[in-house]
């Protein structure tokens, strides 16, 4: 069996307390994980500015050549994990078992994580705005117009603390090392294997492995590294964006609340959108941030619930092996049963119609794990509690509201897909600061585009702007 250490800085650390990653239905033991705490963390970050000296020994254009070789040996090589190896296979294999995804979800997300790294260049370019790099680098620079520009680097590592339910996010912490910056990561509990696997990529492709640290643990260890990194990520709960929303040092990612908006010029032709609706409610099991919770329509709105329920709501649970499996596991016994029982009680109140109701019962039951099959409810108003939920499969809820009122009925919105040619409705879907990443047309919620930020740009996360003058001779001489 795999024993994975804590890394701290690039060297192994064998801890006396250590967890278990067992298979979410057998139980069956996948690798022994040794555990950090807090204080390990606090001590090690008094290096972290070594990590930053070192990465500055190579360009950023160096840097992204390395991580793109990590593209091919991330998707295709077996690499060191441990005391032992993993292949691709082993890879998928073991994700799946340790948090419930069927296993073409994991192949799926491992390809985006590769092809992220692969293009990293694009991707900064556009983030950029096509500054040189060299401008991050040095911190500062000449645009192309001849102006002196500064960026300055407010951290010498990007701190994350990961999930365990959507192996996906890990794109979005990747530009932290071309740009220079090294990395401090809690995985999440349940899914190592991607952070691990990446570093061990990039060991490979040649960036030094003393600028990755990985810290399995508790939420001591989340703590510390959020406390002592200058600039970090987390992943949470509605809870934790409330925790961390007014803290600059925090770039929080929780619940996306991505939501369809159906205008009046379009809403009579809604059948032509039904697979759109579909794949925005479904794709990945619905357990990502960009899964659609709430389509807005004023009028219809009767009929998709019933089109989308008739598409959803035979959709059974199948093992994690088989291709056309669809739906993920809740690996923590019992959770399946409480998350229904949360759902179940929004079903049965005033204004709201369970529209998956006739196609049987929705909690599928294992040994250790459960499934929750697709939901599809109606609602009668936006006031309906339901119409603000969003959970971890495949849920949505079709709210009736007329379309003046459709902006601020929906709230926080990650992803807004509008479908309209009205200019008007446009142009206020576009002003509308409660909406983060906006499509006008029929795009489906889940499909983003890696040349444009997600919930803020990281490059700034991670820099600051600020005026920056030098004599005329100095400017002309800047390449």
């Amino acid at each position: 069996m795999l024993e994975i250490p804590v890394i701290r800085w690039g060297k192994q650390y064998e801890s006396l307390e250590t967890t278990e990653v067992t298979h979410f239905n057998t139980n069956e033991p996948i690798a022994t994980v040794h555990s950090a705490n807090g204080g390990l963390v606090t001590r090690d970050m008094r290096s972290a500015q070594k990590a930053r000296d070192t990465l500055r020994q190579f360009s950023c254009k160096q840097l992204i050549e390395m991580v793109g070789k990590a593209a091919d040996y991330f998707e295709n090589d077996e690499l060191p994990m441990g005391n032992g190896t993993q292949t691709a296979d082993d890879f998928v294999h073991q994700q799946s078992a340790s948090t419930g995804l069927p296993q073409h979800m994991c192949r799926g997300n491992m390809k985006k994580n590769s092809f992220v790294m692969r293009n990293m260049t694009e991707i900064l370019d556009c983030l950029t705005r096509g500054l040189d790099l060299e401008i991050f680098s040095r911190g500062y620079g000449k645009e192309d117009r001849g102006v002196v520009v500064s960026y300055q680097a407010q951290t010498p590592v990007l701190g994350a603390v990961l999930p365990s339910n959507s192996p996906g996010v890990h794109t979005l912490w990747m530009p932290a090392i071309p740009l220079q910056m090294g990395l401090v990561l809690k995985p999440g509990s349940s899914e190592p294997w991607t952070a691990y696997r990446i570093a061990s990529a990039y060991e490979k492709a040649g960036i030094p492995k003393e600028v990755v640290s990985l810290y399995p643990g508790g939420h001591d260890v989340g703590a510390a590294l959020m406390d002592s990194c200058p600039r970090s990520m987390i992943f949470g709960s509605q809870k934790t964006v409330d925790q961390y929303s007014s803290n600059p040092r925090v770039q929080v990612h929780g619940p996306g609340f991505s939501k369809i908006f159906l205008g009046d010029d379009c809403v009579d032709d809604w059948e032509q959108y039904l697979d759109m609706m579909v794949e925005s409610v479904y794709i990945n099991g619905g357990r990502s941030c960009i899964n659609c919770s709430a389509i807005y329509a004023s009028r219809h709105t009767e009929a998709i619930g019933k089109a989308l329920a008739e598409r959803l709501g035979p959709i059974e649970a199948l093992p994690p092996e088989n291709d056309e499996a669809g739906l993920a596991a809740f690996t923590v016994p019992g959770m399946g049963q409480a998350v229904w029982d949360m759902v179940k009680s929004d079903l049965e109140k005033d204004g709201v119609t369970d529209c998956t109701a006739e196609y049987g019962d929705r909690v599928v039951e294992l040994e250790r794990a459960s499934y929750i099959r697709p939901v599809i409810a109606r609602a009668a108003s936006p006031e309906c509690e339901i119409a603000s939920k969003e959970f971890m499969f495949p849920f949505a809820t079709v709210v009736e509201c007329p379309q003046d009122k459709m902006i601020k009925a929906a709230g926080p919105t990650l992803v807004g897909t509008a479908i309209t040619n009205d200019i008007n409705f446009i142009d206020r879907l576009t002003d509308a600061t409660n909406i983060d990443r906006l499509n006008i047309g029929p795009i489906p919620t889940n499909r983003l585009n890696w040349l444009q930020p997600h919930e803020g740009n990281i490059i700034d996360f991670l820099f600051r702007s600020r005026a920056y003058q030098m004599p005329e001779e100095k400017v002309a001489a800047l390449v």
